[in-house]
């Protein structure tokens, strides 16, 4: 088998060769190759009938398992998937070069460094889980490093803007939706999905559902529950959603950024998105002495890696904070 191998793949290369070396040439390249491989075992893979879409598969499915969300799922399948279309090679021969290449690519097309670091890391959880799982035999992410990027220092909502925007809401659902995005910190995915029943109006909490299917509870200051049963006694529908659209139905994520949008226009506030009220509230717990671990708690993180993400101090209170434990 090992000498059929050999004088099959000498004979692929010499065909190969014929198209850019002339014969003389070509003749000591493949002088030099056999001696080489007479030196090796060398047999040709057999299909085993597994394709790399049945990985990609696997792999999907133990995301699934594990409880990734859905929009997590779609994301990873997106970009192995792309990814998987444009390197035209199977996955247990796929190596670093084809992936640096094809990362290298996509920087030509004008993809940003952080959206390719995200890519990166994507292949980096894939790869190295088949190759944890033993489906392929060697891991092409171990050498493929980090990419690094510009960090743009993100910006909060103030006071001010805060009280500009339930200023310059035209309906008291706007108020109440801004006013509940403040003081909890949820992701608009987790407020969409939120009914009546879930908020406590007495304790000051909120049971929410976040990602990956784990609950956790968010608590309401009192000018946010305050606005939100304000908002609730206006409803004449009977449909169980805490915020529902113009037709009285569950309201949308996109809704939600859309009405924010027009609010941001309207009253002059820069870059408003549900984001920005994650970031200002973990930003303001923390700047008021609340511990990153209770922090994490609130916004649903398992790693304080993420929190941290989300705090922005500017270098005023991070001198502060030197001069006063350094003395």
């Amino acid at each position: 088998m090992a000498i059929e191998a050999k004088a099959t793949l000498l004979s692929e290369i010499e065909h190969d060769l014929s198209t850019e070396l002339t014969a003389a040439d070509s003749a000591k390249v493949l002088r030099v190759l056999a001696d080489r491989l007479s030196r090796y075992r060398l047999d040709r893979l057999e299909d085993n009938g597994e394709t790399s879409d049945d990985l990609l598969d696997a792999y999907l499915s133990a995301l699934s398992v594990s409880g990734r969300s859905e929009k997590t799922i779609k994301r990873y399948e997106y970009i192995l998937g792309k990814m998987r279309d444009a390197v035209h090679t199977p996955t247990r021969q796929i190596t670093v070069y084809h992936l640096r290449h094809y990362l290298a690519g996509e920087k030509e097309r004008g993809i940003s460094d952080r959206t390719l670091e995200g890519t990166r890391q994507c292949f980096n959880a894939y790869f190295g889980w088949l190759w944890r799982e033993r489906l392929i035999e060697f891991n092409p992410t171990a050498n493929l490093g980090a990419i690094k990027y510009q960090k743009k220092e993100k910006d909060l909502y103030s006071d001010v803007d805060v009280e500009r925007m339930k200023l310059g809401c035209k309906s008291q659902r706007d108020k109440a939706l801004v006013c509940f995005l403040r003081a909890t910190g949820c992701r608009i995915s987790e407020v969409t999905q939120l009914n009546r029943g879930d908020v406590n109006f007495v304790s000051l909490e909120c049971k929410v559902l976040g990602k990956g299917n784990k609950e956790r509870i968010v608590f309401l200051d009192q000018v946010a529950a305050m606005n939100l049963k304000m908002y609730l006694d206006t409803r004449k529908d009977d449909d169980p959603a805490l915020f529902v659209g113009k037709r009285h139905n569950r309201i949308t994520p996109h809704g939600v950024r859309q009405m924010l949008v027009k609010l941001g226009e309207r009253t002059d506030v820069q870059h408003v998105h549900p984001h920005k009220f994650r970031r200002t509230t973990a930003t303001n717990l923390i700047r008021r002495g609340m511990p990153i671990q209770e922090v994490a708690k609130i916004l649903g993180h398992d790693k304080l890696d993420t929190t941290m993400q989300y705090v922005v101090l500017d270098k005023t209170e991070v001198k502060h904070s030197y001069m006063k434990y350094a003395s």
